[in-house]
């Protein structure tokens, strides 16, 4: 059941993005969340919305394509579309603690526009 629920807490926190429903999102995360990326190393809770929160404009949806939940530990792997058809699957690796989210860690895949894979350029 422990599952089951944090598999629609997943589910949930990735609609409320899309409906800009923050008030969602801020309570689902616990107060010493911490998100990276390749972009971010373990940001806390406030500037996680600081940068992350307003940029959701240009996505269209998200397709969950799947979520596995072990005990506190899940990964979540989704295709992203944007308003201009482009599109990348990126897998995320969420942490809980209770009932709130603690720990985000995403890792990018691929990109594609029109179909045709997009080489992205390399770190700096």
């Amino acid at each position: 059941m422990v599952h089951a629920k944090r598999a629609e807490t997943i589910r949930r926190i990735f609609a409320a993005y899309l409906a800009n429903d923050r008030a969602f999102v801020e309570n689902a995360l616990s107060d010493d969340f911490r998100f990276t990326s390749p972009y971010d190393d373990a940001i806390d809770k406030p500037t996680y919305f600081e940068r992350c929160w307003k940029n959701s404009d240009w996505i269209e949806r998200h397709e969950l394509e799947r979520i596995f939940v072990e005990g506190d530990e899940a990964f979540v792997t989704y295709r992203c579309v944007a308003k201009g058809g482009s599109t990348f699957r990126n897998t995320e690796f969420v942490v809980f603690e209770g009932d709130k989210v603690r720990r985000i860690d995403v890792y990018f895949g691929a990109a594609y526009a029109n179909g045709a894979f997009v080489k992205q350029p390399p770190p700096a």
